[in-house]
This record gives C-alpha cells, structure tokens and sequence, in this order.
C-alpha cells in the first residue's frame, strides 16, 4: 500500500487591519526556506459556521488577549504563494477595526501573538510608508495596500 499524499486545501481566514493615523497593527513573520522577512495583519482561520467578524475577534482574544471593536468589512483577497517551501492558497476576508484597550494603541506597544503555547509572531505598529520603501520587506497578502489605498480613496 502506497503513502497517501496530503491533499491540499484553500485556507479561508479573517484578518483585521488594525489602523491608527498612517500605521496599521500587524505581525512580523519569517521563511526561513527563503529568509525572507514578511508582515501581515493578524486574525487566521475561519472556523465551520463561524463569520469572518467572529473568526477575528476569537483568534485576537487567543493569540494576543485583546478585544475588538467596529469591526468593518473591507474586502476579500486571493492569496496563493510558497511558505517554507510548500505551496499554500489562502482566500482572505479583510476588516478594519480597533482595539478596545487604548493601550494596545501605543506607538511602542509589542506583543506576542501565542497558540498553546507555541510563540506565532510579534505583533506591533508600522507605519504604511514602511511597506512602500524601496527595499521594505513585503506586506501580505498581496493586494492588501490597494486594498486600503482604494479605501481611502473612497472615503475622501
């Protein structure tokens, strides 16, 4: 009998852009296939009968002990790309929101986003410039700074 190959499968998530002024709330990762250094908003996986509003404010609470507010739908965005060498494909409901906890607004607030026990990522303010710089490390998903430039716009 043959090694059964794992099937892959399309990951749903929810991540909330937390946004203050010009910086936004958001993870630090690392490949180390690629050594490349990454950011992206926190949140993860949306659970069977669960919304993407719900899948935020339970895996913020789990990860980092923090509640949220306003959440706000912004957009949905595709996401398919290699991480530690595997190929992975991701489709992302993205929402605004705050913290409730003014503290968690502190520009030099850091955090340890943790899941039974395991150490996930460090979280803290960047600003949105950052991820424009010539030689900045990338800001994922990709898409996600159209995303709130179009938000914006529509906003003005």
């Amino acid at each position: 009998m043959g090694v059964k190959k794992k099937k892959r499968r399309i990951r749903p998530l929810a991540l909330c852009v937390f946004r203050r002024e010009d910086k936004i709330f958001v993870s630090r990762g690392y490949d180390s296939h690629t050594g490349e250094t990454f950011y992206r908003p926190i949140g993860g996986k949306i659970e069977f009968s669960e919304r993407g509003a719900e899948t935020v404010a339970r895996e913020v609470r789990e990860e980092i002990d923090a509640e949220v507010a306003d959440l706000f739908y912004l957009g949905t965005l595709e996401n398919i790309f290699f991480y530690e060498g595997a190929p992975h494909h991701e489709i992302i409901m993205i929402y605004d929101g705050r913290f409730c906890d003014p503290v968690m607004n502190r520009d030099e607030i850091s955090v340890t986003g943790a899941d039974d026990g395991d150490i996930l990522y460090e979280g803290s303010w960047k600003r949105l410039d950052f991820f424009r710089e010539q030689d900045a490390p990338p800001l994922y998903p990709e898409g996600l700074l159209d995303l709130l430039d179009s938000v914006v716009e529509k906003s003005r």
